[in-house]
């Protein structure tokens, strides 16, 4: 069985299909790239993977059972957890705090509970602290846990926000253009990273991107959207050397 299975989802706004009729089948520990022009539709797939919006048309499957139209806090206790295009970090708030925010989603207590400061609060803070640094140190952000999320450098701040994700315990992680705003060498340190997650915590990730190297370099396999709708899809480098894909999308 497919961790994740798509089945004719589609949307509309107002008189506008900006995804029709689309199709994807990811199995457990694969990486899949999702790439297309500008206003494709891709994040649109990703809002409706995520209950940001629900689909018009279509249902999504994740490992078995229905999340179609789901809220947001609901997929993600499914399964689901993802990143942002532009980076949506607590700026505020310390890098650890950032990695509990992540965690509350498996480690709750009540209101009243933090408000009196009753033994469980201490103890699920204490989990929450001790699970968070694990994670920090595994994305060598460990010596900068008590600083502001906002004083990081931006590549750092990328890490921190998959860092995030994984704190919710996902099945899928859904990435959007987590190469957006990198030099090449970040790029380079993000595509280990990728591979490192996938490997460390057996992780299934759906990824959207722009950049065509970090692509080839890490998606198994690929869907190529153009106007909502599928193009091409299949193996990375069959789907790359496309004529359909080359015209539309690899062209410049």
């Amino acid at each position: 069985m497919a961790l994740l299975e798509v089945k004719n989802l589609g949307i509309s706004f107002g008189g506008l299909r900006a995804v029709d009729d689309f199709n994807l089948t990811i199995e457990q520990g694969e990486l899949y790239g999702l790439i297309g022009p500008n206003g494709a539709g891709k994040t649109t797939i990703f809002n409706l993977l995520t209950g940001v919006y629900k689909p018009t048309d279509g249902y999504i499957m994740l490992d078995g059972e229905n999340i179609t139209g789901k809220k947001t806090i609901e997929i993600n206790r499914h399964g689901i957890a993802r990143t942002f295009q532009n980076i949506r970090l607590f700026s505020e708030l310390t890098v650890l705090d950032n990695v509990k925010a992540g965690l509350h989603n498996h480690h709750p207590y009540s209101t009243l509970t933090g408000i009196l400061r009753l033994p469980k609060y201490y103890r699920v803070e204490k989990e929450m602290n001790e699970r968070a640094m694990e994670l920090l140190k595994v994305f060598g952000l460990d010596k900068e846990a008590y600083y502001k999320a906002s004083n990081l450098p931006y590549g750092q701040q990328r890490k921190l926000e998959i860092a995030r994700a994984l704190a919710t315990d996902p099945k899928l992680l859904l990435l959007d253009e987590p190469a957006a705003g990198m030099n090449p060498n970040e790029t380079q340190e993000l595509m280990k990273t990728i591979r490192f997650v996938r490997d460390e915590f057996h992780m299934t990730i759906l990824l959207i991107e722009h950049d065509m190297k970090l692509v080839s370099g890490i998606c198994e396999r690929l869907t190529v959207l153009n106007f909502g709708q599928i193009l091409a899809e299949g193996e990375t480098t069959a789907v790359l050397n496309d004529p359909k894909v080359i015209a539309a999308y690899l062209g410049e």
